[in-house]
């Protein structure tokens, strides 16, 4: 038996042919996600996109469409530009409260393809409405597609509990577990967003741009961290942000140090979240689980130990492939429990 398993981000989505064991048999990406129907002001793009994503995918495999006996998806596909606007459940959560509410849908004005698709649910910070101000902003957060992740690194990397997951992608998503295996909810910045309007649409672009083929994406100075943490403390991350020109202009340094520099500081800015954490209950001193590109899991390791004061085990994922069969290993995890994988489901 195959499934497809369908991970819809804000620009990008893959789609991903697997046996019941997690294996990657085929996969597909588009550049395309829920940010084509906040532009567009519909979702045909997005469906239509997937629709080709998945049938990439397929083909790949060697497949026809009753190979796959359904598909299981999660991500920004269950918001209200997505596919199909599903409410979030409300943290704390347990895995099994998220198998136990995946959404059957089998609807080709939803998903244009003939097949079952699974949607996952999201989780958002508990919060009443009826009386939540603006002044109660700070507390509010929600993930979608993120809850997969935790699924799966419950499900496959089995970690010591409590722990705190950080997912480091387009943005920056603090996740605490507790003990009982409860997702409590989660705090989220726009750190990835921020660093590609930053080398975009500033000029602050100019000085962070490669100037040789140095293999930048391993290089880590922990100096230079430091630096930017002290100035970005001092003079805040605004002002800091045109260190990286005087670097250029009136010091002598290399484009990866202004680079690190500017990665550092975003990593600085992020730390400032942590300090609603208490007021969340979610504790700051205990294990660490990083997820994303290598140099930024070093940077937030190092600001975690230095700033922060983290005594607990800080473990990093910076695999590509085992980034991305995190999602893989928890929407299989939640369709087990939930009973889809059974012969009667």
């Amino acid at each position: 038996m195959y499934l497809a398993t369908i991970d819809c981000g804000t620009t990008n989505s893959r789609v991903y042919i697997v046996d019941e064991q997690a294996t990657i048999i085929a996969s597909a990406r588009k550049q395309v996600g829920v940010r084509d129907t906040a532009i567009a002001g519909n979702n045909e793009a997005l469906k239509q996109g997937l629709a080709q994503t998945f049938h990439a995918a397929l083909k790949e495999a060697g497949l026809e469409l009753q190979d796959i006996r359904l598909v299981l998806s999660s991500g920004m596909i269950t918001s209200e530009i997505g596919l199909l606007a599903i409410p979030h459940l409300v943290a704390p959560v347990l895995i099994d409260e998220l198998a136990a509410n995946i959404t059957r849908v089998h609807d080709t004005d939803i998903f244009p393809v003939d097949i079952p698709v699974y949607f996952v649910r999201g989780i958002k910070n508990p919060y009443d409405p009826a009386t939540a101000t603006m002044s109660d902003v700070g507390l509010l957060d929600f993930m979608r597609g993120e809850e997969a992740q935790v699924a799966g690194l419950l499900s496959h990397v089995k970690p010591e509990l409590p722990v705190t997951m950080v997912m480091l992608s387009s943005h920056t998503k603090f996740i605490p577990i507790n003990k009982k295996r409860e997702v409590l909810g989660s705090i989220t910045t726009m750190s990835g967003q921020t660093y590609a309007a930053i080398k975009k649409e500033t000029f602050i672009g100019k000085s962070i741009r490669p100037e040789s083929d140095f293999e930048a994406k391993d290089y880590f100075d922990a100096e230079i961290v430091a630096n930017a943490l002290n100035w970005c403390g001092k003079t805040g991350f605004i002002r800091s942000l045109m260190m990286p020109r005087f670097l250029d202009v009136l010091l002598e340094t290399k484009w990866y140090e202004r680079e690190l520099f500017v990665e550092a500081l975003i990593a600085a800015e992020d730390s400032e979240a942590m300090k609603v954490f208490e007021e969340l209950g979610y504790p700051v001193d205990t294990n660490y689980i990083l997820v994303g590109p290598e140099r930024r899991c070093r940077i937030y390791e190092h600001i975690l130990k230095k700033r922060a004061g983290v005594t607990g085990y800080i473990k990093t994922i910076t695999d590509v492939e085992e980034i991305d069969s995190l999602s893989i290993h928890g929407v299989l995890d939640l369709a087990g429990k939930a009973g889809l994988l059974d012969d009667s489901g």
